[in-house]
């Protein structure tokens, strides 16, 4: 699932006419970038949440099929936080678990390197049941979201509220949908209180990521990006 359905206060002026996830980095879209990752990986069944300027992204994705993968698309009257959207869009995801990611992110991150955790938390009832990818704070976030344990050999890492240096969580995450089956749909909720909970009673793994990411957050921040991208491109093609 791609989330899609946020208003971008903090992207305006420039989301109050282009919802947030089409802005483009290097010349493409971000959620255009985000399906074509997917894809490469092997999910190609992607669900995608809308409600800012809906009709914008559902007229430039279509049925996904120009990029290889086919959408249904959850609809939103308004915007209903990270969890109430997910929990909104749960008769169009699968059983057990599913890969959930923002449609606004900037990064090389490999959705490939989830498919064994996805596949053990399918088959395995002692694995947790949300595997979140974290990354080093961005300087708008200094004090991170979580700790993450470093786990044993053959083990993924587990993610922990107490102290300890924390890492930010980087939007990209595999969750049990049943988590989300039984909560109210239609309503607003946010998904942090989840999560607390969650890690609390130890359902919730995770891993470290180390490269590139951003969650794009104001024009100037995606100006700062586009700038660095063809700076890196000039120098590349000057050598």
């Amino acid at each position: 699932m791609i989330l899609a359905a946020g208003r971008g206060e903090r992207m305006r002026p420039l989301s109050d006419v282009t919802p947030k996830p089409l802005l483009e980095v290097a010349g493409m879209p971000l959620i255009e970038r985000q399906i074509r990752a997917l894809v490469a990986a092997g999910h190609t069944d992607i669900v995608i949440n809308v409600s800012h300027l809906a009709e914008r992204i559902v007229e430039a994705l279509g049925d996904g099929g120009a990029l290889g993968a086919s959408i249904r698309w959850s609809r939103e009257a308004e915007p209903l936080e990270t969890a109430g959207g997910i929990a909104s869009a749960t008769p169009l995801l699968p059983e057990g678990p599913a890969l959930i990611v923002s449609g606004d992110l900037w990064t090389d991150f490999d959705y490939a390197r989830l498919a064994g955790v996805s596949r053990a938390m399918a088959s395995d009832p002692a694995m947790p049941r949300v595997h979140l990818v974290m990354v080093d704070n961005p300087d708008y976030h200094p004090r991170g979201d979580f700790v993450l344990v470093p786990g044993t050999t053959g083990r993924p890492g587990r993610i922990a509220t107490g102290e300890g240096p924390r890492t930010t969580y980087g939007n990209i995450g595999i969750y049990d949908t049943a988590l989300f089956r039984e909560l109210p749909r239609g309503k607003k909720l946010k998904l942090l209180p989840f999560l607390n909970d969650w890690i609390a009673r130890g359902w919730v793994s995770g891993e470290h990521y180390a490269g590139p990411w951003a969650n794009l957050g104001t024009p100037d921040d995606l100006a700062a990006l586009n700038q660095r991208l063809a700076a890196a491109r000039a120098h590349e093609e000057s050598r």
